[in-house]
């Protein structure tokens, strides 16, 4: 089936940003080069015109007339209608294929077009729960310290049991300077806690590159951070730039990017593997495979590492596991799991349904999905990374024990207080640096913590995390390179 234009295909990990335009991030399976992997010329409409509804469609119209009729208060026939559409969908259990209304659907449009407004994070829906992939870069969501596979629970203290995807997403998202509290679940933590986030409008900027010295020689590194309509051309000049620079090695950071559109990362990958090697392969439900291919003669000259993290997802995997299997280091720890590819197929009327077509499969033909993409080189990052806000009612004090002690421990040993343990007891080493970081940022004095200690100390910590400092994945990353 060889896929037409308006015919978007989805392979962000059914993801929905939560802004003001929030939606999904499209991705168009582009056309192979090899004409002889290009699939036969059968169009969705086509397809749907080959089927005839089952004759317990009655049933549907029948339901609908009920309703209708007898319902003790009135409803819209539109309201029904989606209503079936996505009691269909609920069916098959994927938590990739939803129904997304033309109101969704503008907000889409207007989101891969230009900048959009929200909190800046892409979620999924987990075993029934709401679950941030990743925050975007420099977003009101990652500068309040949202990470990957964080659950939430509620907005604005109203409970999301029971909400679908696209309903959760409604309560979050919202126009700029508009406040929203979120109730986050996290592994680790004790208890769930508040997230209070300012949405704002989201940076659209995807590339972002640097030269380092390393080992006296010249390194490059770009992150990705989306794969937006203009990240290909962004990345190309970057790489281009560094190149003309005299770089002798390039690490490509894909860590927290939940993926976007397919031919942003093919023209991306074109840049590194060799057209012998397929850098995707597209599978159907009936298990025919289309290989994808460059025009590129050979790989580079420089030696390139790949950073991966957990919300490294979908069109990141298929650029970390394509350079992994052609020989290159691949960093950090496991990504995310998204292997299967959605196609949005318009209803006519501006809605549009997004249902799963194909899986995608590495040049080798493993698919990662739910096991993510594996690194050669395994990397977590500093203790203090994977601190949990804590919540205070009553302080906390010498000669306690609380997870939540655990928590303060580490991120006071992230900024340097040395608390002497990070076992959750509250020792009198833990007492002095409370004290010291008290005293160095101008808290009252009492060795105890409070919310406002405690809230500060997120706070550094998350700078601290945002600024690069103790990247010890990079680090490797570029330790191996040489």
């Amino acid at each position: 089936m060889k896929l037409k234009l308006p015919h978007i295909i989805l392979i962000l990990v059914a993801a929905l940003v939560l802004g003001f335009a929030g939606a999904y991030i499209g991705v168009q399976v582009a056309s192979s080069d090899d004409p002889e992997s290009v699939q036969d010329d059968t169009d969705v409409e086509e397809k749907e015109s080959e089927l005839n509804p089952p004759e317990q469609m009655s049933k549907v119209v029948q339901a609908f007339n009920i309703i209708k009729q007898n319902y003790l208060e009135d409803i819209e026939d539109q309201q029904l209608i989606e209503g079936a559409i996505q009691g269909m969908l609920t069916t098959l259990e994927d938590p990739y294929s939803t129904y997304m209304d033309i109101e969704m659907m503008k907000q889409f449009d207007e989101q891969i077009e230009s900048s959009f407004e929200g909190i800046g994070a892409e979620v999924s829906m987990v075993n029934g729960t709401v679950t941030i992939v990743a925050p975007i870069k420099d977003s009101p969501a990652e500068r309040s310290g949202l990470r990957p596979n964080d659950q939430v629970l509620e907005v604005d203290g109203e409970s999301l049991e029971g909400f679908d995807l696209n309903e959760a997403v409604s309560k979050i998202r919202g126009k700029k300077g508009t406040e929203v509290v979120l109730t986050i679940a996290r592994s680790g933590a004790s208890e769930p806690f508040d997230v209070t986030i300012v949405r704002d409008t989201i940076p659209v900027e995807t590339v972002y590159s640097e030269m380092k010295t390393v080992s006296g020689k010249k390194t490059g590194i770009i992150e990705i951070t989306n794969f937006s309509e203009k990240t290909s051309t962004e990345f190309g000049e970057q790489l281009q730039a560094l190149e003309e620079e005299g770089m002798e090695g390039l690490i490509i950071d894909v860590r927290g990017n939940p993926g976007g559109l397919l031919n942003s990362v093919e023209e991306i990958l074109s840049n590194f593997i060799p057209k012998e090697t397929p850098y995707v392969q597209i599978e159907d439900g009936e298990g025919n495979r289309t290989p994808y291919h460059s025009k590129l003669e050979s790989k580079k000259e420089y030696p390139i590492s790949v950073l991966v993290n957990e919300g490294s997802a979908s069109a990141s995997e298929i650029l970390a596991v394509a350079m992994k299997e052609i020989g290159y280091d691949v960093v950090g720890t496991n990504s995310f799991g998204k292997g299967t590819v959605q196609q949005a197929v318009p209803l006519g009327d501006g809605s549009t349904i997004k249902l799963t077509f194909f899986k995608w499969l590495s040049p080798e033909g493993t698919w990662i999905h739910e096991n993510g993409v594996e690194p050669t080189i395994k990397v977590e990052q500093p203790k203090y990374f994977y601190s949990n806000p804590v919540q205070i009612e009553e302080p906390l004090v010498y000669d306690q024990s609380d997870p939540k002690i655990e928590s303060v421990q580490l991120m006071l040993d992230g900024l340097g207080y040395e608390p002497g343990r990070t076992d959750g007891y509250y020792s009198s080493e833990t007492e002095n640096a409370v004290t010291n970081f008290q005293e160095s940022n101008d808290l009252p004095v009492t060795g105890e913590v409070d919310q406002e200690t405690a809230s500060l100390l997120e706070l550094q910590i998350v700078e601290r995390i945002r600024n690069g400092e103790d990247d010890v994945q990079l680090d490797k990353a570029l330790e191996a390179l040489y």
